[in-house]
């Protein structure tokens, strides 16, 4: 069962030995609010789209009492892990739904293959397949499938705005052109394109464990693929996150409003990369207000 069974994973240190202490105090914290926050939701756990141990998802349902004729169904955002592409669980993610599900809405947290034992494109293809399960699949649930909407932070930032770019990749899960609503990306990465990064650096490590080919460099950064891309974007990160999110998160909000994307952007005052994501359990937290509106909006 979901939170009982975690599948060990390799020591943080093995990517980054730098903030190994503010990491794992954030796994814990993310998990245990978790796991209280799938003890008191109506949930559906580890529902399985393939084979592999991670190739999981947890639905996060709405009181019955919130429903009511007005919502015959409700809309979706299905939420991928952060975890430098190398670690996470989907069960450090539900201590987000109680402040989205009451809307009423359903909340999807999915997990993913992890490299390095799992290269680049599978964990891609892993959110894409989850997407898939989604859409054919949450209206058993109450979900709308044509209210879907993507979110994720840190790696998984950078994998949900990925899944709501490359739309070229749609037809090989079998997914309609405009299945996404919108993204809400939160102190994510959008673009990997470094050329010869130094050695030992984080850049380089993940670089070599999670890519085969150079063309990977190019395949994981959202900001190669928006030509055309009408999706809404929300793209949030704290005042003291990692450079490199920051740097990017500027540069996708520019490149998104120069070619007309609908696109919002917030920066937390005082928030590390890590606070930046525990505090979006709560209500009154912007970007919980703000998905609540981008999801009533659509309904």
């Amino acid at each position: 069962m979901a939170f009982d069974d975690l599948k060990p994973q390799p020591p943080r240190a093995s990517l980054n030995p730098d903030r190994v202490e503010e990491f794992e105090a954030y796994a814990a914290e993310a998990f245990e609010r978790s796991r209280a926050a799938a003890a008191s939701c109506r949930t559906v756990l580890d529902v399985t789209f393939g084979d592999d141990y991670y190739q999981k998802l947890d639905i996060y349902l709405p009181d019955k009492t919130a429903l009511s004729t007005q919502h015959d169904t409700v809309p979706v955002i299905l939420f991928c892990h952060g975890g430098g592409w190398n670690f996470g669980y989907k069960e450090w993610n539900g201590f987000m739904a109680p402040a989205l599900i009451d809307l009423p809405a359903i909340f999807v947290s999915v997990s993913y293959r992890l490299a390095p034992e799992h290269k680049f494109p599978a964990p891609l293809e892993d959110v894409l397949s989850g997407l898939a399960w989604v859409y054919n699949n949450i209206a058993d649930h109450g979900g709308d499938p044509t209210r879907i909407f993507m979110g994720g932070w840190s790696a998984g930032g950078t994998l949900a705005a990925l899944a709501a770019v490359r739309r070229d990749l749609y037809s090989d899960f079998g997914l309609p052109d405009d299945v996404i609503k919108g993204c809400v990306a939160t102190s994510t990465p959008f673009d990997h394109r470094v050329d010869n990064p130094p050695p030992g650096s984080t850049t380089e490590r993940l670089q070599r464990q999670l890519f085969t080919r150079p063309e990977h460099v190019v395949e994981t950064s959202a900001m190669a693929y928006l030509e055309g891309l009408n999706t809404p974007f929300f793209i949030s990160h704290g005042e003291n996150d990692f450079p490199h999110v920051m740097a990017t998160s500027k540069l996708m909000y520019k490149a998104l409003t120069a070619q007309g994307t609908p696109a919002k952007y917030h920066i937390f005052p005082t928030f590390d990369h890590y606070q930046n994501n525990l505090d979006q359990g709560r209500r009154g937290n912007e970007w919980v207000e703000t998905v609540r509106r981008m999801m009533t909006d659509q309904c």
